[in-house]
This record gives C-alpha cells, sequence and structure tokens, in this order.
C-alpha cells in the first residue's frame, strides 16, 4: 500500500509528457498497479506518465462497475495467463502488490452495451420493499448483512487519496538527476508450508465460454457438514473463504442470474487435494475455482430477487436495473428463447395499485403515475408487465414475452417470517428456445 503512494509523490511531479484520454475497460483481466477514485483521474494519468518516463509500458482507463481508475502494465483475454503475468510483475520487486483486476463482459467486444454493469454490494438479504402486510418491521426479524472482504484496489484508492491530499503534486517542479528513488519494503508472496483456505487467497471464476463472457455473479458459500449457508460472495474476486468447522468442506453454488447453478466442492484443510478436480487450479500462492456457466434452457426457472417495486406500485426502484440487464442480455444473447415472467406478492389483499402514468418512468414515482384498486393478483400482474414494457422499451420483441399473474398464491415463506420480503418477486420460465 505505502509504495503507491510513495510512487505517486515521485510522479505526480513529472511535466506532462502526452495527453491521454481514459475510457471504458474492455473485458477481460488486467495486471494493475495502482487504483484511484473516479475523481482522481489526473493521479492516475500522472502516476502512468511516470511509468512511462521510467521504461516501464503502462495505460490506464476507467471501470464503471468499480468507479475507479486502473493503471496496468498488462492486458489478457484469460485468467491463466493474468494471473502468470501478475506473479512474475511481483517477483520483479518494483510492484510486489500487482494483482489482477477482471473487468466482466464479452471478451474482444468494443460494444458499450455489453460492458459490466455496476454490482450491488453483497448481502445475505437486501432491503425489499413488501406489500401493506409486512411494511412494519420487526426488530427481531432483521437479519445481519454479510461482510466480505474488501477488493485490494479499494484499500490503496483509500491511501492514496490521504496522502495524495496532504501533499499536493506540484506539475512545475522537476527532480533532480541525482534523486534516489525510495526502496519499497514490502511483504513477500509468503508459500506456507502447509496450504489452507485459512492461509491461501481464493478466486472463484465466473466464465461462459459459449460466448467468451466473464459473468457477474454471487457464490454461496456452504457447511458441508450442517447444509447451512455461511455467507454470499462476489465472483471473480481475490477472497479468503470461511472456516466450515466440523469437517472442514465447504460447498460452493455459483448463482448468477440466466445461468444454471453450479455446485462446487473445497477441502478447507488440504486444498491441495482438490487440485486433481478439473475445476479446481493452483496458480501461484492462489486456489482458482472455475464455475464453467451454461445458459438456461426450456423449462428452466431463474427467479428476479434484485428487481424491487415501490410499496403498492408496478413502478421498480433504480437499483433494479443491474438484474434487468441481466434478463436483457439472456433475451439477446439468444434470439429464439420465449419466456413466461410469474408475478408473485406476499399474501392477498385488496387495496391502491400504482402503475405508470404517460411519462413511462419506469423506476420512479412521478406526479403523472395512475393510482386505482386492485387485488394482490392484479399488482402482481402489473409489475410483470411493468417487467415487459421495459424489455420492450430496450428492443426486444413483446411477443416473446408471456405473464402469469399469480398473487399471494404461491408464497415462499410465512407472510409474517423475517422472509416474507422474498415472496414478492417476478420468476422468469424459459418456455422456448
Amino acid at each position: 500500500m505505502k509504495k503507491c503512494a510513495l510512487c505517486i509523490l515521485f510522479f505526480g511531479s513529472l511535466s506532462t509528457v502526452f495527453a491521454q484520454n481514459a475510457k471504458e475497460l474492455p473485458a477481460g483481466y488486467y495486471t494493475v498497479v495502482a487504483a484511484y477514485a473516479d475523481t482522481r483521474e489526473d493521479y492516475a494519468k500522472k502516476f502512468t506518465e511516470g511509468l512511462i518516463n521510467k521504461g516501464v509500458k503502462a495505460e490506464y482507463g476507467f471501470n464503471s462497475s468499480r468507479n475507479l481508475y486502473f493503471v496496468y502494465l498488462n492486458y489478457y483475454s484469460d485468467l491463466k495467463s493474468g494471473i502468470k503475468d501478475m506473479l512474475a510483475t511481483r517477483k520483479q520487486g518494483t510492484f510486489t502488490n500487482a494483482w489482477v483486476r477482471v473487468i466482466p463482459g464479452i471478451i474482444g467486444s468494443t460494444d458499450p452495451n455489453l460492458a459490466a454493469k455496476p454490482v450491488e454490494p453483497v448481502q445475505e438479504e437486501k432491503p425489499v420493499v413488501a406489500e401493506t402486510e409486512v411494511k412494519k418491521e420487526d426488530p427481531a426479524q432483521k437479519t445481519e448483512a454479510v461482510t466480505v472482504m474488501e477488493e485490494k484496489p479499494t484499500e490503496e484508492v483509500a491511501q492514496v487519496t490521504q496522502v495524495t491530499e496532504t501533499k499536493p503534486a506540484d506539475t512545475t517542479q522537476t527532480f533532480p538527476d541525482n534523486y534516489v528513488e525510495p526502496e519499497y519494503q514490502q511483504p513477500p508472496i509468503v508459500q506456507y508450508p502447509h496450504m489452507m483456505l485459512s492461509n491461501t487467497e481464493v478466486f472463484l471464476s465466473l466464465y461462459y465460454g459459449q460466448k467468451n463472457r466473464i459473468v457477474d455473479g454471487e457464490v454461496q458459500v456452504i457447511n458441508a457438514a450442517s447444509n447451512k449457508l455461511i455467507k454470499k460472495v462476489n465472483g471473480n474476486e481475490y477472497l479468503f473463504l470461511p472456516d466450515p468447522k466440523g469437517t472442514g468442506k465447504l460447498i460452493l453454488i455459483c448463482e448468477a442470474f440466466g445461468y444454471k447453478k453450479i455446485q462446487q466442492e473445497l477441502d478447507y484443510q488440504n486444498p491441495l487435494s482438490d487440485t486433481v478436480k478439473p475445476y479446481v487450479d493452483l496458480l501461484g500462492t492462489t486456489f482458482v475455482v472455475y464455475f464453467d456457466l451454461q445458459r438456461y434452457k426450456k423449462g428452466d426457472f431463474g427467479t428476479l430477487y434484485n428487481v424491487y417495486f415501490f410499496n403498492d406500485a408496478a413502478v421498480m426502484m433504480p437499483e433494479s436495473r443491474y438484474e434487468l440487464n441481466n434478463l436483457l442480455t439472456l433475451l439477446q444473447d439468444n434470439p429464439n428463447f420465449m419466456i413466461k415472467l410469474h408475478g408473485h406478492t406476499n399474501a392477498n389483499y385488496h387495496g391502491k395499485i400504482i402503475t405508470m402514468g404517460p411519462s413511462r418512468d419506469f423506476f420512479s414515482i412521478t406526479s403523472d403515475d395512475v393510482t386505482k384498486m386492485g387485488s394482490a393478483k392484479e399488482l402482481s400482474y402489473q409489475r410483470a408487465a411493468c417487467i415487459r414494457e421495459w424489455l420492450i422499451s430496450q428492443g426486444i420483441d413483446g411477443s416473446r414475452i408471456e405473464i402469469k399473474a399469480w398473487g399471494g398464491k404461491k408464497p415462499l415463506y410465512d407472510k409474517h417470517s423475517a422472509n416474507a420480503r422474498k415472496n414478492v418477486r417476478v420468476e422468469v420460465e424459459v418456455t422456448g428456445d
């Protein structure tokens, strides 16, 4: 961490030698040496210029899904090559904290519509607005959010910002010829005699080979002995998995909307024994678990748990865009797919229903919205219809999308339980491929 801050103080005072317009980084694997907040492009640019002046090939670009500028040395279209280059970069001694930054999306595509979408923080249960019956929250029923290991780039951004703001760079000054570059004391790469998941990081690779796509998604970490969920983590990131205790066996289940669930297993105490499996690899000091994803087929169901609606309304909340984009991509990737949207509510009731007005604003309550009275079944229909209309607005043929309204007839949980919010959902059934 200290290394990057010192480098920035050194390179930040060099005069500008070229103009570079940062652009969105395409999907792939990058050997990254520094990261900056979205308001600090000047730092990323100066650091990159400083590396180039020292004879180091470097570039920088922006990643919308993390809202960060990344300075990188190399780009690769496959994970193994990226990790190997990262390890070689660390061993050279200058950038001992280099890491591989993974940008989701279709590798090789320059279409901005296929770029990665922002990822919501991973939690075991996100705040979903439910129906009238469960508006009042019972403190005894609250679920605790899962704490996920913070990404390395984010930690560096915090420290970089602190140092550079206390000592702004002077772009008119140049260092004297006898300037000696500081020696950076960085922790060495540790190879433990007995590699366990308590001392060795894991990388969960979510990849769809048919479209050459790096996929955003979550992975459930489950205690194999008790079959209980320990936590959920993001895919395509470095992390340390939790200790399941007991037998030491972990089950990992990949969840990415539009793709079938995949289950893998790991031995917490002796992960080296798992490298004989086709989905586990040891690259340097990182265990890589591969999830070779497969798309839905006819008859498969998926649930849009991350599409949220305002109270008593068939109007979506802004944070619904991410999973809606996943549904859109599914239909774009598979032009022959036919789907049915199944709308569900939490229990049955009769009350007001708010629907979109002439402004056609899918993601906010506006003054021209229409309010009427209706049943839970009608509300569930209107919510599914709202998603259908949004897909049509994005270029999907409406004849590919059916609607089935269930109201509260098919709850997943008791309407008064802590999980009652999850009854409010829209399910996607693939009816034709």
